[in-house]
């Protein structure tokens, strides 16, 4: 049970998730899938369709887009939110740099969180608002 709290607990950072109730977030653990990954794995790749939102538990990944590193991404942090909602391509590769622990949500599974708690569209519809406007946010500084 401690376990679940503490995944619960990190998915409570990431923007998409961040206005659920403790209870909601419980939900999306149980519907999530832990995966160990060996370094050097190619996890999404830039240009093709993604479906699934992953969040680092252990270990490090780099972000490439057009062959150049962006970012590098260590436990805690997350990306492929956005594939749990639409289909388009992926707009970066991420490379597994050591081996990791991920907790994977796929888009059939967010789907069923959906149709079995509504009251969490709501809920994920603010926390899109609030991702949306620290983008907006950073494109007026940048």
């Amino acid at each position: 049970m401690a376990r679940a709290n503490k995944k619960a607990d990190i998915l409570a950072t990431v923007p998409l998730f961040s206005a659920l109730t403790h209870d909601e977030l419980a939900h999306v653990v149980r519907a999530t899938e832990e995966l160990d990954v060996a370094g050097g794995e190619e996890l999404v790749t830039e240009g093709r369709v993604g479906r699934d939102f992953f969040l680092i538990l252990e270990g490090e990944a780099v972000v490439r887009r057009n062959g150049r590193k962006v970012a590098t991404l260590g436990p805690g942090k997350w990306f492929g939110e956005l594939s749990l909602i639409d289909n388009q391509p992926r707009s970066a590769t991420v490379v597994t740099v050591t081996d990791m622990k991920l907790l994977v949500l796929g888009q059939a599974e967010f789907g069923g969180l959906l149709e079995s708690v509504p009251a969490m569209a709501a809920q994920l519809l603010r926390g899109i608002a609030f991702r949306l406007r620290e983008a907006d946010a950073r494109s007026v500084t940048d």
